[in-house]
C-alpha cells in the first residue's frame, strides 16, 4: 500500500474572521493536529495540504515545522470543496494506491481511526467514518413538522474518508464534467456505482464549525491529556 492524505483547510471560516483552520487550539493552530496526526500513521506516506490561495506561505511554513519526517506539498484550493481536494489530487504522485481526505475542521482525529478506513478499502472502493445517528430527526415545511425521519440505518458522515486512489480520481473526473458538487468526496464515488463501507467513528471527532464548538475541542483534548 502507498497511501497519501489530504487536508483540506481551504474554507473561509466566516464565523471565525479568517480560515477557521489556523485558528489556534490547544496552543497550535488546528490544522496543526491533523497534520500531526496523519504524520504519525504508519501507512501515509506524505500529506497534501489544502489551503486558501492567501495562505500559501502561512501553510508551507507551518507544514514544514510540523511534519518534517514525511514529504508535504501545499496547495492552492478552489471555490468550493470539490474543487479544493480535486486540487490535492492533482498533487498526489501517480504510484500512490490509496487518498485519505481528512478535513482540518476535525481537529481531534485519531491515528486508529485513519488506519482503520485504510484497512477496510481491502474489501471497498471508499471508506468513510462516522456514527450512528442516535437524535430523533424531524422534517420541517413552512414551521411546521412535516414528517418524523426513521432513523434506523442512518449515520452521521465524518473524516477522515480513505479510497482507492484509482477510484477518487474517476469520481471527481466525473463531477467536473458534469458540475456535480458534493458535501463529502464518498458520496462523489458512489455517483459511480463504487462500493464504500462504512466505518466505525468516535463522537469526539466533532466538526468545529462555530467558537463554541472550538471551546468544546479545547475541554476534549485536555480531557485526554493533550494533543
Amino acid at each position: 500500500m502507498s497511501a497519501w492524505a489530504i487536508v483540506v483547510a481551504a474554507g473561509e471560516g466566516v464565523r471565525f474572521g479568517r480560515s477557521k483552520a489556523f485558528v489556534g487550539l490547544a496552543g497550535i493552530p488546528m490544522v496543526a493536529h491533523s497534520l500531526i496526526v496523519l504524520s504519525k500513521a504508519s501507512t501515509i506516506e506524505g500529506i497534501v495540504l489544502v489551503v486558501a490561495s492567501s495562505q500559501l506561505e502561512e501553510g508551507l511554513a507551518l507544514a514544514t515545522a510540523t511534519v518534517p519526517p514525511i514529504r508535504v506539498e501545499v496547495v492552492a484550493g478552489g471555490p468550493n470543496r470539490r474543487e479544493s481536494v480535486r486540487a490535492g489530487l492533482a498533487v498526489v504522485p501517480t504510484e500512490a494506491t490509496h487518498v485519505v481526505v481528512h478535513d482540518a475542521a476535525r481537529p481531534l482525529v485519531t491515528v486508529a481511526l485513519v488506519e482503520a478506513s485504510l484497512a477496510a478499502l481491502d474489501a471497498a472502493a471508499g471508506a468513510v467514518v462516522a456514527v450512528p445517528e442516535r437524535d430523533t430527526l424531524k422534517r420541517e415545511r413552512d414551521g411546521h413538522v412535516s414528517e418524523t425521519i426513521d432513523r434506523e440505518g442512518l449515520w452521521r458522515a465524518q473524516t477522515p474518508q480513505a479510497f482507492r486512489a484509482s477510484s477518487l480520481r474517476s469520481a471527481h473526473e466525473r463531477a467536473a464534467a458534469e458540475r456535480i458538487e458534493a458535501t463529502d468526496d464518498a458520496m462523489l464515488v458512489e455517483r459511480i456505482g463504487e462500493r464504500v463501507v462504512i466505518v466505525s467513528g468516535d463522537e469526539r471527532n466533532l466538526k468545529v464549525t462555530t467558537p463554541e464548538d472550538l471551546t468544546i475541542a479545547e475541554a476534549l483534548i485536555a480531557a485526554r491529556g493533550g494533543f
